[in-house]
């Protein structure tokens, strides 16, 4: 029955790898469900009901992949966009977090729109690869400033704006070594660094009073208090229009990338480029988006991380299967994931920070109308606090710099779409 449902002797695989697979998957990304509800719970949603979406999210996004897309591919809230959602959207521009998970709802319905319509390739195609590049480093580097400020490193200054925090505290000390355990780890391929490293630097600060266990299994907490709260109204509102497209943007590339390594590195690509039920799997991120929001978390998307099971021999769907399995047996670890300070998972913030920022090493760096509109995208997100207006400003400068150096007709449509959208939405700020 199993390789009638995911033709799993026809792709040179056997049930047992897949599961064991499925497995390696899970641990290497198993750190979401301890990260993203203390990053929703910054906004004033509920710790224990976001930790239930996390894992109800991821459960359902992978489920859907595997089952229509036929893909070893798993979803869960995407680190990133969970920090965008809460630090830039809520925390920087005052907006309700019921609101932005409208937000969140309208840019999933917006993507499943675009890839139904075949807008997407559009899209996709017309973005320049270093704009790509940049924003995914930028992101990156948005999410490690967030990171460092939660170990200590990074505190405010009112002349430098930032500067070196007080090494002297215990949950700095330990915030360090738990990154640097983290990198170790990862460095070795131990599947789990992330996981080992989180837990190893909160059972650190147990002696010093700095880490609250309650528990480990205990039943699901409650999930009302986020079960369809999103604000749909709100978000349509005019001044929301730019945080929906900034989600719906970052979905679009995130998982597009996602898909096209993945896909790459199981063998699954055509020889022409193209990848096989590419519709069914867009579907699926797109359905894992909309239900994300309405469960009560930000947006769903394709893990990178995916790639450890492919490693493993993963070449179905049935490892994305199994990996919803896991999490949905991760519900009865709410006490564990709820406990963990947040000293201990901001050295994951910045390891995964130090991965994202790898996509740099792609960029065109003897070709000055590439890389300068890439950095000025990675850097503007975190010196502005805000992926938004990163994407924005890296977009005009790329259609600015094109055009002032003679070379107008290599900017595509889009580009000029977006650029134009951009201006219009700064000038109306």
């Amino acid at each position: 029955m199993l390789d009638r449902l995911f033709s799993i002797a026809a792709r040179g695989s056997t049930p047992r790898r897949e599961v064991l697979a499925g497995a390696s998957t899970f641990l290497t990304m198993a750190y979401i469900v301890i990260v993203n509800p203390q990053i929703m719970a910054t906004t004033g949603m509920d710790a224990g009901a976001a930790f239930v979406a996390t894992c109800l999210a991821a459960a359902i996004g992978s489920a859907l992949m595997g089952l229509l897309a036929n893909f070893p591919i798993a979803l869960a809230p995407g680190m990133g966009l969970n920090a965008y959602f809460a630090f830039a959207v809520v925390g920087g521009m005052g907006v309700s977090w019921q609101v932005a998970l409208g937000a969140v709802f309208l840019s999933g319905l917006i993507f499943l729109a675009v890839s139904l319509l075949r807008v997407r390739e559009w899209l996709v195609n017309g973005i320049p690869l270093g704009l790509k590049l940049g924003i995914a480093a930028g992101i990156g580097f948005f999410l490690g400033l967030i990171g460092l400020k939660g170990m200590g490193l990074v505190v405010a200054h009112p002349a430098t704006l930032v500067t070196l925090g007080p090494l002297s505290e215990t949950s700095t000390l330990l915030a360090c070594l738990g990154f640097l355990l983290i990198a170790g780890l990862s460095a070795r391929r131990v599947p789990g660094a992330l996981v080992i490293g989180i837990l190893a630097t909160a059972l650190l600060g147990l002696p010093f009073g700095l880490t609250q266990f309650g528990g480990i299994v205990s039943a699901p907490p409650s999930l009302a208090p986020t079960f369809l709260q999103m604000d749909i109204a709100g978000a349509l509102g005019l001044g929301i229009a730019g945080i929906v497209f900034t989600f719906f943007l970052a979905d679009l590339l995130d998982n597009t990338g996602t898909l096209i390594a993945t896909t790459h590195r199981a063998g699954l690509m055509r020889p022409d480029g193209t990848v096989p039920n590419l519709g069914r799997a867009l579907f699926a991120d797109s359905g894992g988006a909309i239900l994300g929001a309405a469960l009560g978390t930000s947006t769903t998307v394709s893990y990178i991380e995916s790639a450890a099971g492919i490693q493993a021999g993963g070449r179905t769907g049935l490892t994305a299967v199994t990996v919803a399995a896991l999490f949905l047996l991760t519900l009865f670890l709410a006490p564990l994931a709820t406990a963990i300070p947040g000293f201990a998972t901001a050295p994951a913030l910045v390891f995964v920070a130090c991965l994202m920022a790898q996509a740099l090493r792609s960029v065109e760096w003897d070709e000055m109308t590439e890389y300068v509109p890439a950095m000025i995208t990675a850097l503007a997100m975190p010196f502005t606090f805000s992926i938004a207006t990163g994407i924005g400003i890296g977009f005009i400068t790329y259609a600015a710099l094109k055009l002032l150096a003679g070379r107008a007709a290599e900017v595509s449509g889009a580009v000029w779409l977006i650029a134009a959208l951009c201006i219009a939405k700064f000038g109306l700020a």
